[in-house]
Formats: C-alpha cells, structure tokens, sequence
C-alpha cells in the first residue's frame, strides 16, 4: 500500500477552520489498533520580503482518554476570557482606532522607554520560542 493510501486510509472525517493568516484543520485520524484520535493542526501564513511564502504548522494530538478533562478546561478557559474580555476582538489588525501603550505614552509626550516596566515585566512567548 503506497503512503498516499495509508494517509487516506487513516484520514477518517476533518474539517477546517479558516481565520487570516491562520487555518485550522480538525482531522479524526484512526491508530494502528483501529481507535480514533483527534490532531488539530494550526498552520500560519507568513510572507517573505521577496513576496515569497511560507507556512508553519503546530500540531496537537489528543487522544479519547483526554477528551473531558480537554474539553472542560478548554470551555472554562474561553469562558473566562469571554466574561473578562466580552467577545469584541481587542486589536491593531481588527480596530482602526485602536491604541497600543506606545502610542498612548507618545500622546502624553513620554516616550517608550519611559513607559517600560523593566526586566521583571512580563514578556510574549510564541510557541516557536519553546
């Protein structure tokens, strides 16, 4: 059997979620032993200076034995953010009025540095930096 036809074959039900730059894809994929599991894939478009591009992909695996407790804390964590946050996006990309800390500390006439919490502040980690 050629690999093509393996992939297929374990290639039971997907579907795909597309947003921006970012496409998600849902596959139900079936184990050697015949039993299912889900692998949700992000892949992100990025764009090279040329106009060339190129995806990376992040892939997670989730077997049946894990789907309660996943999906509880997947529901309580979106509720969480839902109820602090409201469903509003909060964004550069989606708000054309919307201000960064930069622009607020410009507009009082201080400059970044100014506005910066030092090394103890938090910083943004992207899953490509683990």
């Amino acid at each position: 059997m050629s690999d093509y036809e393996m992939m297929d074959k374990e290639e039971i039900y997907s579907k795909v979620l597309r947003a921006g730059r970012r496409t998600y894809f849902f596959d139900v994929r079936a184990t050697k032993a015949g039993d299912y599991y889900l692998t949700i894939t992000e892949s992100k478009k990025f764009t090279n200076d040329d106009g060339s591009y190129h995806y990376k992909k992040h892939k997670i695996y989730l077997y049946k034995e894990d789907f309660t407790e996943f999906r509880d804390i997947l529901a309580e964590m979106t509720d969480y953010i839902i109820e602090e946050k409201g469903e509003e996006v909060i964004s550069e990309r989606h708000q054309k009025d919307y201000k960064r800390e930069n622009d607020f500390a410009s507009q009082e006439g201080k400059t970044p540095e100014d506005t910066s919490k030092g090394p103890e502040s938090f910083t943004d980690i992207s899953f490509d930096d683990i």
